[in-house]
């Protein structure tokens, strides 16, 4: 129930998200999900990849610093308190998130969610125990 993100390294300049997204684009790599975080000098973009270890080579191969982990994709209840509710399956165990951010899906009155867990086994195995839907690798890569 893992999902493969990829994390590229950027440098504060005019154009390098551009070269990202057409490197991808250029290998049929389809981008379901990103996020990007910036600093003074450089950025961490984050994407969730329908072929998350052709994006990871392409990307290395255009001189490009790439690391992948792994995430959690979840679904919510797009309402208010959706994520509350979800997040408080793993707050009395003690599981922290490293970060989060939301994607754009097919999924009707829900919100997809990516998660970055330091316990992801364990997390999955509670939130699926709680009745959150988990959402498998091949399900996401194809949003």
């Amino acid at each position: 129930m893992l999902v493969k993100q990829i994390s590229v390294f950027l440098e504060n300049k005019s154009g390098r998200l551009a070269e990202v997204t057409r490197i991808l684009g250029n290998n049929n790599i389809d981008i379901s999900a990103l996020s990007i975080a910036d600093t003074t000098d450089f950025g961490i973009l984050r994407l969730i990849v329908n072929d998350p270890e052709t994006a990871e080579k392409v990307l290395k191969d255009n001189g490009f610093t790439v690391s992948c982990c792994d995430v959690i994709a979840i679904s919510v209840p797009d309402k208010p308190g959706g994520l509350a509710k979800v997040l408080s399956v793993l707050e009395p165990e003690s599981i922290g998130i490293e970060y989060l951010y939301a994607f754009v899906g097919k999924a009707e009155n829900e919100a997809l969610v990516i998660l970055r867990i330091d316990s992801p086994e364990k997390a999955v195995e509670l939130l699926e125990k709680a009745g959150v839907k988990v959402l498998d690798s091949k399900t996401v890569y194809k949003l």
